[in-house]
């Protein structure tokens, strides 16, 4: 089959576009022809640069959300048949220790390949009428988005969020689950056309931090009071605790990413005299899984996609991603 191979760290060049072995699933395990894998900035370009935060070692093949059909299961699978159309959890292992947490695609071979073995029971079936790339997205980041707003910072209905990153992928689907929730929604982003995909996602408002300051802009949204809980995944030095001063006594933020630079300052005072709570997290359960890929299928999320690339042009898809130039995620499709 062909995989993109990466056999040593660095720019979007190391990656090979190569000849493997296709490998044969394991007990417990499937082999999945891959229709859809996206391409993730922290665990495939971070990844590809030898600059993750967790070990990994090389040769690897990336790719931590593929989706595609079964083509052969392995003894002892009973939960799937050749045939089914599945998307793949990343995590192949539990969140008690890191030494417990494998990634596919960071600590097992990945999704960049015309096909992926998998854990039978990390799979989830996608309906009919939802095609593999918006599967895909939904899959990867709608689920890690309840955990992290409904079971972290349990958001409650009626309550403000404020949103960063409104346009990427798991900023927008923040904004989808927030709403989902019966939360009020401010999407934050960079540029006027990234607020604006927040908006068309269902926000109540948006914020160009860019632009206008953002804690102003948001208290002035809030008629003073503030939000709730803040969605954060950007870990911007700037950003952040202008993001962290918009929280009303008791208010709780959570982050589950890293992507500007990840070392910000923190207001201290503040903090405690507000009993604020930060949060950082991630995960997802097989239940919201399926829940979100329903509701996809349902019209009820969206996946915003940039553009789907193939395979082979994996190098290009991570240089695009790394540019900061597109809106939504970067799909490649190992069968084009």
């Amino acid at each position: 089959m062909k995989a993109i191979v990466i056999r040593e760290f660095g720019p979007p060049g190391v990656m090979r576009y190569e000849e493997v072995p296709t490998p044969d699933p394991g007990p417990g395990e499937v082999l999945i022809q891959v229709h859809a894998v996206s391409v993730n900035r922290t665990l495939d370009t971070v990844v590809r640069a030898g600059k993750y935060a967790r070990r990994v070692t090389l040769p690897l093949t990336p790719g931590v959300d593929p989706s595609g059909i079964v083509a052969k299961v392995g003894p002892g699978v009973t939960m799937r048949k050749a045939g089914d159309r599945v998307t793949v959890q990343l995590r192949t292992g539990s969140d008690s220790g890191a030494d417990s947490i494998r990634n596919l695609g960071a600590h097992a071979w990945g999704g960049y390949a015309e096909f992926v073995r998998a854990q039978a029971d990390r799979t989830a079936i996608v309906p009919d009428d939802l095609d593999f790339a918006t599967a895909t997205v939904i899959s990867r980041h709608h689920p890690t988005a309840f955990h992290l707003l409904r079971d972290r910072a349990g958001l409650k209905s009626g309550e403000w969020v404020l949103v960063m990153g409104a346009a990427g992928g798991l900023g927008s689907a923040g904004i989808q689950v927030a709403k989902y929730l019966g939360a009020k929604v401010i999407g934050a982003a960079g540029a006027d056309e990234r607020v604006k995909v927040g908006i068309d996602l269902g926000a109540d408002a948006g914020v160009n931090y860019r632009a206008t300051d953002l804690t102003i802009e948001v208290m002035r949204i809030t008629e003073g009071k503030g939000v709730n809980v803040v969605f954060e995944n950007i870990g911007d030095p700037e950003l952040f605790p202008k993001a962290f001063a918009t929280l009303q006594r008791r208010g709780r933020l959570v982050t589950a990413g890293g992507h500007g630079g990840g070392i910000v300052p923190l207001d201290v005072n503040r903090l405690y005299q507000n009993h604020l709570t930060i949060i950082g997290a991630t995960g997802e359960t097989p239940d919201d899984v399926n829940m979100s890929l329903k509701a996809a299928a349902e019209g009820k999320f969206k996946a915003v996609i940039d553009r789907i690339m193939p395979l082979s042009q994996a190098a290009a898809a991570h240089e695009w991603v790394e540019s900061r130039n597109g809106v939504g995620k970067v799909i490649l499709d190992p069968t084009k």
